[in-house]
């Protein structure tokens, strides 16, 4: 196994990993906190690129454009919450998910109303599209920078969560939303900031990996599939399992698919190896979510109060 490209695809593992945390993290918030089945997450990860990618081309500047972008974001939650999720509350979670899934078309068509059926690259300043060499390791700066902000919002996110008045009204109403109400607390404008903070991370997700893959319509509803095993496999509320539970199907998904067919070699033919390692990694995160299902259904790590 040559070294240096496994710690190459460890990289990408981590960066898919963070990547997948800041939008399950908005998610688990939401799905963990208000209750609420938001399928539209992920249209929130695209709306939250293709802002970034108009402002970055209007501005020249990829940095400016993600700090303008993000408050846009978290607006576009804030509005998503009163006109349509704070209706939703007290519903069944199937008119949750209906209502969602008919607010992905709707956020589909307006971005193909607004941008063109066509995907926006997003440029980069040079000096993110160079290289960090670290011994025999050539890493990609931009994909460095990417696991840093995961690593600071992660970091952010505990702060805000664990050690903060408004972390501990929103540990409070996970918990007790009736006694919060009780106490004098708003609770729909807390359930409201809490909303536009989960869309604000998720749109930042976005903007991170739109100079890679660029922005297109539909891109967050692969992502949105893969946040919600996130979520189950770490423990739904729980943003320690959301972090460790992303961490872990990034890397399974990544290294999954580099080595699983070297794996398959040690004992089969090439060639069946070569057909069967791609359709067994696109399974693996699948297959670890099932299994934690069966041994511990409430995740890895569930929050300690429900």
């Amino acid at each position: 196994m040559d070294f240096a490209l496994f710690i190459l695809q460890m990289i990408n593992g981590l960066q898919l990993g963070l990547l997948l945390f800041l939008v399950a993290s908005g998610l688990t918030l939401v799905f963990g906190i208000l209750d609420f089945v938001n399928l539209a997450h992920g249209a929130l990860y695209m709306l939250g690129a293709f802002i970034c990618a108009s402002l970055t081309i209007a501005l020249d500047n990829f940095l400016l454009g993600i700090l303008i972008a993000l408050p846009l974001t978290a607006a576009v939650g804030f509005l998503v919450e009163r006109l349509v999720a704070r209706n939703l509350y007290t519903r069944d979670h199937l008119d949750q998910v209906l209502a969602t899934f008919g607010l992905i078309l709707v956020i589909d068509t307006c971005v193909h109303m607004f941008w063109g059926p066509e995907g926006m690259a997003v440029p980069l300043p040079d000096w993110m599209e160079g290289q960090v060499r670290v011994g025999d390791v050539v890493l990609p700066t931009f994909r460095l920078l990417i696991i840093g902000t995961g690593l600071a919002a992660a970091g952010l996110l505990y702060w805000l969560v664990n050690r903060t008045r408004l972390g501990m009204l929103i540990r409070a109403g996970a918990s007790n939303r009736r006694m919060v109400s009780a106490l004098g607390i708003d609770i729909g404008k807390l359930f409201t900031f809490v909303f536009a903070l989960g869309a604000m991370l998720a749109g930042l997700a976005g903007m991170l990996i739109s100079p890679i893959t660029e922005a297109s319509i539909g891109m967050g509803n692969s992502i949105i599939i893969t946040a919600f095993v996130v979520i189950i496999v770490g423990g739904i509320g729980s943003m320690k399992g959301a972090f460790i539970g992303a961490l872990l199907i990034g890397l399974i998904d990544t290294l999954g698919r580099s080595y699983l067919d070297e794996l398959f070699g040690l004992f089969m033919s090439n060639a069946a190896a070569e057909t069967s390692a791609p359709a067994l990694s696109a399974m693996l995160i699948y297959i670890l979510m099932a299994a934690v299902l069966a041994v511990r259904p409430q995740g890895l790590f569930p929050p300690k109060v429900r």
